[in-house]
């Protein structure tokens, strides 16, 4: 294979951490790395931090040099970036998956012309088996995900309700409803809701519900899929990154090892 480059477009707790695992484990596979991020500063300490990586002036000079764009900014960028991945037969990582819903025609597109497109599996488990499931029949799919009140403060939904995250001092079920629904309502907080409706039965099937505690300190999902397969229950307990207490370890950990995996002709699992 010969060596491609990376490009990444944003830059924070995700962003860079993809840009070190691609310096230190990639070097043999990627050419060179070119970043870019509306903070300049971001960009400018990875620069010095590691070894053959530039900054972009803008995310288009991103889209015409890397071979691999990886998103990690916002929902709200994600269509337009794979609308222009599509147009200039880029592949493409994207992190905010939620975003995929106001384009999901793109993907087709990107079928089409075999592009490929990673959705790594973020902050929950279970993706390979509701995948493997999907193949026989899927009836249901539940994700019951629970959450500290801090971590949802300044979530539409919320502000819209008049709740205050603040002062829930119990166990409180703050949203029942679709994924469609749910992703608007959180869309910084629920991404891996999209992320199921892609892999099962659709955002208007999938449900979800988010449950707030200010005894939790950790944010959990729990996904139930039924089908003619069987009953498929995982749960997942998240540690908060070292560098973002937002930001759920693991879902850092799924982003480094699918950019590792993009670049490997062996895959393991569905």
């Amino acid at each position: 294979m010969s060596k491609k480059t990376l490009g990444i477009i944003g830059c924070g707790n995700i962003g860079a951490a993809l840009a070190r695992a691609a310096d230190k484990d990639l070097a043999d596979k990627i050419s060179r790395i070119i970043l870019w991020d509306i903070d300049p500063q971001k960009t400018a300490l990875l620069k010095k931090e590691l070894s053959n990586v530039d900054a972009a002036s803008d995310e288009e000079e991103v889209m015409d040099e890397a071979d691999l764009v990886v998103e990690a900014v916002a929902p709200s960028v994600v269509k337009g970036l794979l609308q222009k991945a599509v147009e200039k037969r880029r592949d493409i990582m994207i992190m905010s998956v939620g975003g995929v819903l106001d384009g999901p025609e793109v993907l087709e597109d990107a079928r089409k012309q075999g592009i490929r497109v990673i959705l790594p599996s973020g902050a929950i488990s279970g993706i390979d088996a509701l995948k493997a499931a999907k193949v026989a029949g899927i009836d249901s799919v539940t994700i019951t995900t629970r959450k500290p009140p801090g971590s949802l403060k300044g979530a539409p939904y919320l502000t819209d309700k008049g709740i205050e995250t603040d002062k829930i001092k119990e166990e409180t079920v703050i949203f029942e409803g679709s994924a469609a629904d749910a992703i608007k309502a959180f869309p910084k907080n629920i991404n891996v809701s999209m992320l199921l409706s892609l892999a099962g039965i659709g955002s208007q099937r999938t449900m979800v519900r988010i449950i707030t505690s200010p005894e939790y300190t950790r944010n959990t999902h729990e996904v139930e899929v039924k089908g003619i397969s069987g009953i498929i229950t995982a749960r997942t307990e998240n540690v908060p990154s070292p560098q973002n207490p937002k930001t759920s370890y693991l879902a850092v950990l799924s982003a480094i090892a699918s950019l590792l995996e993009y670049f490997d002709t062996v895959r393991i699992g569905t």
